[in-house]
């Protein structure tokens, strides 16, 4: 679970994944962007941003789309994380919803297939459909994303529940809700967070605390804001970059160690949960 000089984080099955990856939330909605969004994950890739992160949901499988060109030709570098619905996620749906997936993203296996958010379907049917898929070799690891600690508490015990890799959640210097008791319980399974959203959708970059600590501290907003969360046992940040130099400058976060004087100050700007709250989502 813990990084690994900051770049790696082990799942529960013991396999490294970089604890800083690349969404693509949004990513293939404008036509007009799609090369410099591309490029941008190509670039991502090149600087060791290996985790892609992406959904059915997102564009109505456009993203997915995107990724796939994206990858083309260095598959065995990347490691592929992607979501399906709720509504899809039975023993009769989710086959469906992976292989239009897998024929979106031109892969023949997922890396790691997540829940997007509980639903109707029981999960003691989602965790069939998923063990399913990985004995059928479509998938390769699955989890969860939008489990508050409720909801991880009537996963895990639930017949193969205790294969489940990440909760994908939101997680950043202004929301720190998880941490209250979430976070605690996914540590203690030795289950990653995967923190989605790290600047809030850009709210965040422009918050004039973190902007006067970044410019007092030799760095970008954007890296104030990753290097907290990679100095945060058991975390894997996943932002979203339409632009390559916005790509590497996230990336540069990688080299950034917050001194625990560092650490100290952010508390005091962003003070953690004092109580136990509703899981943030967006």
């Amino acid at each position: 679970m813990l990084n690994l000089g900051a770049m790696k984080c082990l799942l529960p099955c013991g396999e490294a994944v970089p604890a800083l990856g690349q969404g693509s939330w949004n990513i293939g909605d404008e036509p007009g962007r799609r090369k410099a969004e591309i490029d941008a994950i190509r670039r991502g890739i090149d600087l060791g941003l290996t985790l892609v992160d992406t959904a059915e949901m997102y564009g109505d499988g456009r993203s997915e789309s995107l990724v796939g060109e994206a990858i083309a030709g260095r598959r065995s570098q990347v490691f592929v994380v992607s979501k399906v619905y709720p509504h899809n996620a039975s023993r009769r749906s989710m086959p469906k919803s992976c292989e239009a997936s897998l024929r979106r993203l031109k892969v023949d296996a997922i890396d790691l297939y997540l829940l997007h958010w509980p639903g109707a379907v029981p999960l003691a049917e989602t965790v069939e459909a998923f063990e399913a898929l990985k004995a059928a070799g479509k998938i390769r690891h699955w989890g969860v994303s939008n489990f508050d600690t409720d909801g991880l508490q009537e996963l895990l015990p639930t017949p193969g529940g205790e294969a489940a890799q990440v909760n994908q959640v939101l997680y950043h210097l202004g929301e720190r809700g998880i941490e209250w008791d979430l976070l605690p319980l996914q540590r203690r399974r030795r289950m990653p967070v995967m923190a989605y959203s790290p600047f809030d959708q850009g709210r965040l970059l422009r918050h004039r605390a973190l902007r006067t600590f970044a410019g007092e501290h030799g760095m970008t907003p954007g890296q104030a804001a990753l290097s907290w969360l990679l100095a945060q046992p058991g975390v894997i940040a996943i932002p979203k970059s339409g632009s390559a130099e916005r790509v590497e400058d996230n990336a540069a976060a990688l080299a950034m160690k917050l001194s625990a004087a560092q650490l100290a100050e952010l508390d005091r700007l962003f003070a953690p949960p004092d109580g136990p709250g509703p899981l943030a989502m967006l």
